[in-house]
């Protein structure tokens, strides 16, 4: 059918697919709230005799939380071509609701690390799908400015969590503050159930042909055929995943693996602990909590400035850049400045450090052809997430021993890991696949 393969007019624009990003926006928002609201808690946690807490117990909890992703991401990443984006993205919002919950009600800390490991699997799993969606419905071009915008939101989550952390918790108990985080399930379920479309190559794949060719005339993306269509079945799946070690990919893959286990775990390491890190560092309690809001405003102007710069030099050089400055304000933080300085640096080092992850999973989605996309970025995700596994448990054991320092430095490290690994991308994707796909970043605007 000729009208299937006709490309779409050129003016795929951010208003005509506002909606879509704007129902990610909201979802990962409330990810980035339930993820937050564990930090942001912690003193309370950690000063309830009832739980039994101590700051390696904390760690080790925050770990289940992160390992929980892990099997999200890598389980949602294979399944979302076959089961759809839409039952996924609803699905992993109630989950990570009912974990929150769990939390809510847990008497003791074992029902409790049950209940951010329930929060986990849905915290993971949202992840790497809104990812894919707003990937395939970005504007040409702009796919990176629309994945910063989209994670823009992880941290305005992240700092409601802050809020309602720092006004909720004193007064009336750190459980209120985690029956908080239900309120995804009965605001976001019922609006994505409503208005967010389905993946035109997932609607091709299921026969569906009329409506995959509906969705994507009204959104202005090319109409899906047999190449830009996932495989159907455990045989796709399969496929899908080998195609990750394709000649084109099979070094680039392990160097994405490996630059998003550093990202994550500087986001998780940081976003867990800061707030004790602060506090042994010898700054206040209050203080303390808020320097993760201040440091999640920072990763809202740093995923802003990284979007658009991103879509003139290219991906990879953003998060290389982006990943030593991290280095260099993590470093900064091992002394104890004064109150105003140190709110100074840890907005600038937000910045930087949310967005060099947020940069490699950009990159990520010209590395892989659009059929291979959502796997690819559910196992970059998913694969990472050891490394959301390792900063919080690693964070605990560095507390325990009582140098909040050697912590900053590990964070620095991390950093620089990140910085090496996703600038060799380019050079391992150097011979690509001829399959139409906008591989690896290059320094100019058109393909960077």
């Amino acid at each position: 059918m000729a009208a299937s393969t006709t490309s779409p007019p050129p003016d795929r624009s951010f208003r005509v697919v506002a909606p879509v990003i704007a129902l990610c926006w909201l979802a990962v928002f409330f990810d980035g709230m339930d993820v937050n609201i564990y930090g942001a808690t912690m003193p309370h946690l950690l000063a309830d005799e009832s739980l039994g807490f101590t700051p390696a117990l904390a760690g080790t909890i925050g770990s289940w939380t992160t390992f929980g992703m892990l099997i999200g991401a890598l389980a949602t990443g294979t399944l979302t071509d076959w089961l759809g984006r839409k039952p996924l993205v609803m699905g992993s919002v109630v989950l990570f609701s009912v974990g929150s919950a769990l939390c809510a009600v847990a008497p003791d800390a074992t029902l409790f690390g049950a209940g951010r490991f329930l929060s986990g699997l849905g915290l993971g799993g949202l992840m790497p799908i809104s990812l894919a969606i707003v990937a395939e419905f970005a504007p040409p071009r702009r796919a990176a400015l629309a994945t910063g915008l989209m994670m823009t939101s992880y941290h305005a989550g992240g700092m409601a969590a802050t809020g309602i952390g720092l006004v909720v918790a004193p007064e009336h108990g750190w459980r209120w503050v985690f029956w908080a985080g239900v309120l995804p399930a009965l605001i976001a379920v019922p609006l994505v159930l409503k208005w967010l479309p389905e993946s035109p190559g997932v609607l091709f794949t299921r026969g569906r042909t009329e409506q995959a060719y509906a969705v994507a005339d009204r959104y202005r993306l090319e109409r899906p055929g047999a190449q830009q269509a996932p495989q159907a079945g455990a045989k796709g799946r399969l496929a899908a995943i080998t195609a990750l070690f394709a000649p084109g990919t099979r070094w680039a893959t392990p160097l994405l693996w490996i630059a998003s286990f550093a990202g994550l775990l500087l986001v998780y390491g940081v976003s867990t602990w800061l707030p004790e890190l602060m506090r042994a560092t010898g700054y206040s309690l209050s203080s303390s909590v808020t320097f993760l809001m201040v440091i999640n405003a920072g990763g809202i102007v740093g995923m802003l400035i990284a979007g658009r710069t991103a879509d003139r030099f290219g991906p990879v050089k953003v998060s290389a850049l982006w990943f030593v400055l991290t280095a260099v304000g993590t470093f900064l933080l091992r002394a104890q400045l004064p109150l105003g300085a140190a709110y100074v640096v840890v907005f600038i080092t937000g910045i930087w450090l949310f967005s060099a992850q947020v940069m490699v999973y950009a990159a990520t989605s010209r590395v892989y052809a659009p059929r291979e996309r959502a796997t690819g970025l559910g196992w970059v995700t998913g694969i990472g997430r050891t490394g959301a596994v390792v900063g919080p448990t690693l964070g605990g054991a560095v507390l325990a021993g009582g140098n909040a320092g050697l912590g900053f430095t590990t964070f620095a490290v991390a950093a620089v890991l990140g910085a090496v690994a996703i600038s060799l991308v380019p050079l391992a994707a150097r011979h690509r696949r001829g399959r139409g796909t906008d591989t690896a970043p290059a320094p100019t605007p058109a393909t960077g």
